[in-house]
């Protein structure tokens, strides 16, 4: 018989946060977050995220046995910026255990219900500026820095405890030999004829705090068109680009100004996760030796971020970060890297990245459940 418990109190909590250390331990794609950062993100008074969201944690008994986990999340910011009361699920592991999987919905579920909502979807790992979906195309392989790597039966678990598909996330691959750097030449060798006063730049990170609101006005501007996006607050922000700043390499971090007008970003980093799956999840003395050792050796890196302000598209700034991109991935040493993550339906961005001979190489899946009894 499957039992749920919410998450109550730090013993709960400790359950919750380790049970994926065990479910994956013999997996040798999966990559062990810090387990200290996990805290941290499901922390109230840490991560400003909860500043303008609910939860309530889940886990999943058989007989005392833990075997499934699950978020049940309210962002009040999804909701005032789609006008839809939807809510996200988060944070799912399970074994292959279809009753446990229900029974975990049917919990995320009521909780929805009683907080008002019409349906909810997910994995939001809390939302879509941090991990999502679960994996579709690509189980041979590990995950890129902040990307997920899930078992392929949890399609069966979902679909089981009556999810539907409700949106698929691709990422591309592209190797730095095969980039396009004469045909990008001739591209912006014609924009920077077109466009006056065009600025390229990498970050200056000596004027850090100023350089992160920049990229935050173009961020929440590009991508508001787009599926699941909601604008980041200014405390989250900040909150993000505190974490990312130990790991950003300036010369993968660009900026575009028009008229001293922040008008596009791009921001690319190592593929940590190379040095993630040697630290087993822990930070201590002898792990902070290992990281420091093996982060010089990263050879491939993540396009996390790339936008262009409404005002200024259409005009081909896009192929000027590509070829800076690539450029100081050549410098660097990088063999390759991953775009990750675009929208199944962006078709524009989706074949921009066919044209820099990026390889649709990975997908992941977006669940939706609804509230309605049934």
């Amino acid at each position: 018989m499957v039992s749920i418990v919410q998450v109550e109190n730090e013993d709960t909590l400790k359950q919750f946060v380790q049970f994926p250390y065990k479910l994956y331990d013999k997996n040798r794609y999966w990559v062990p977050p810090l387990k200290r950062e996990v805290y941290n993100l499901l922390d109230k008074n840490e991560n400003p995220f909860w500043q303008h969201s609910e939860r309530e944690l889940y886990l999943a008994f058989r007989d005392k046995h833990l075997i499934g986990r699950v978020a049940g999340i309210v962002d009040h910011n999804y909701i005032d910026f789609w006008k839809e009361n939807t809510g996200y699920f988060g944070f799912f592991e399970c074994e292959q255990d279809p009753e446990a999987a229900r029974a975990l919905f049917s919990a995320v579920q009521e909780f929805q219900r009683k907080k008002g909502m019409d349906k909810f979807i997910g994995p939001m790992n809390p939302s879509t500026n941090e991990e999502c979906g679960f994996l579709l195309e690509g189980y041979f392989s590990s995950p890129f820095v902040m990307m997920t790597y899930t078992p392929e039966y949890y399609h069966d678990l979902a679909q089981s405890s009556g999810l539907v598909k409700a949106k698929d996330l691709n990422a591309y691959y592209i190797e730095t030999k095969d980039a396009p750097f004469e045909y990008l030449e001739r591209l912006v060798s014609i924009i920077r004829r077109r466009v006056q006063d065009i600025k390229v730049r990498t970050v200056n990170m000596k004027d850090f705090a100023n350089e992160v609101r920049k990229i935050q006005e173009v961020y929440n501007d590009a991508w508001s068109p787009n599926w699941g996006f909601v604008p980041m607050t200014d405390a989250e922000f900040k909150h993000i680009a505190k974490n990312l700043k130990p790991l950003i390499v300036p010369e993968l971090v660009f900026i575009i100004e028009i008229n001293n007008i922040p008008a596009a970003v791009s921001l690319t980093v190592p593929n940590y996760n190379e040095v993630l799956k040697k630290l087993s999840g822990k930070l201590g003395p002898i792990e902070m030796l290992k990281f420091l050792y093996y982060k010089g050796k990263i050879k491939e890196v993540r396009l996390m971020i790339m936008g262009v302000r409404k005002q200024f598209q259409k005009k081909g700034l896009e192929s000027l970060l590509y070829l800076e991109s690539f450029r100081a991935g050549q410098r660097l040493g990088m063999r390759g890297g991953e775009l990750s993550w675009t929208l199944e339906d962006n078709y524009e961005v989706n074949n921009g990245i066919k044209k820099m001979r990026g390889k649709l190489y990975k997908q992941w899946r977006i669940y939706q459940g609804t509230c309605n009894q049934s």
